[in-house]
């Protein structure tokens, strides 16, 4: 009877199961280090509907002190406590999910929302959007505090190549301050190169691809993370690029490839978007899954060898 018992509790412990084991990486490869990345733990999440409010289009994470928040491209943010000890992911436990609010406590309404990018601005969260161009300090229960001012460049909407390339990433530093980039380059630019901006700098570097995320390695250096997809041929391209913004001349900074992983080649990848830091070299990146049934929500964790 005992026996029943212990099985049943295994069978709904696995049908409530809201972090599942996953790889991206090919099984030839046989171990998971690759160029100088170290895959340290992968997982799909699937998480129910938390107040109403769907799980889905996770565009960006941020972390602190073991609390992971995530931003949707719906202006929704989601808060979780993690386990990240021993390298792994031992749990993800969803807490809160708010709508964000502008400054009289109203949720965005649609053309506003299109939150993509979260990083960490002391307390606070900064958070970037895409077809209204801005990027908005909010509060961890996601009301807004103030708008942040942008580079010159940046403010006129006739410049991004369309609507929905806007500023796709965010990050700060004491040093640096706010930091941010369109997903692709503004027009009459070449495309094989991107531009970082802060207010009143700029930072161009050589990379093939639409940027996702930004995250600071360290004081200097910031990991840039690239997405390539070609719908018709079901192929895709993550790639993490190293870009040294102390070393630059002529306004183009040295910039290098630390990880590429192909589909053509065995990876299992989808719809990666978002990048934030846990601990010196390690870094979690998570997928969008569109509000499509075909894609997964995969959260990887992973160690740079720098």
């Amino acid at each position: 009877m005992k026996s029943i018992f212990c099985l049943l509790l295994l069978v709904t412990s696995i049908l409530n199961a809201k972090i599942i084991n996953y790889n991206i990486y090919p099984y030839t490869m046989g171990r998971e280090k690759y160029m100088k990345m170290n895959i340290l733990d992968t997982k799909e999440l699937k998480f129910k509907k938390y107040n109403g409010i769907n799980f889905t289009e996770l565009s960006d994470l941020a972390y602190k002190s073991s609390k992971l928040f995530a931003i949707s491209d719906r202006g929704v943010l989601f808060g979780f406590s993690i386990d990240l000890e021993n390298d792994k992911i031992n749990s993800l436990t969803l807490e809160n999910a708010f709508r964000l609010k502008d400054k009289k406590n109203n949720v965005l309404k649609k053309k506003y929302r299109d939150s993509e990018g979260l990083a960490f601005c002391g307390k606070n969260l900064l958070i970037s959007f895409e077809k209204k161009h801005r990027i908005d300090l909010y509060t961890l229960n996601a009301s807004k505090i103030k708008s942040i001012n942008i580079h010159k460049k940046l403010q006129n909407k006739k410049k991004y190549l369309t609507k929905n390339k806007g500023l796709e990433a965010v990050v700060y530093s004491k040093k640096y301050g706010v930091i941010t980039t369109p997903e692709i380059a503004l027009k009459n630019k070449n495309h094989h190169f991107h531009t970082l901006y802060s207010q009143k700098k700029e930072w161009k570097f050589k990379a093939d691809g639409f940027i996702k995320a930004l995250e600071f390695v360290d004081e200097d250096r910031i990991l840039v993370l690239l997405h390539k997809h070609n719908k018709s041929k079901n192929h895709r391209v993550v790639s993490l690029i190293m870009v040294n913004l102390k070393s630059c001349k002529k306004s183009l900074c040295d910039s290098k490839i630390v990880a590429k992983m192909d589909s053509n080649d065995g990876w299992k990848l989808d719809n990666f978007e978002g990048l934030t830091k846990v601990s010196k070299n390690k870094f979690l990146m998570i997928s969008d899954d569109n509000e499509d049934k075909s894609q997964k929500t995969l959260l990887v964790l992973f160690e740079l060898q720098i």
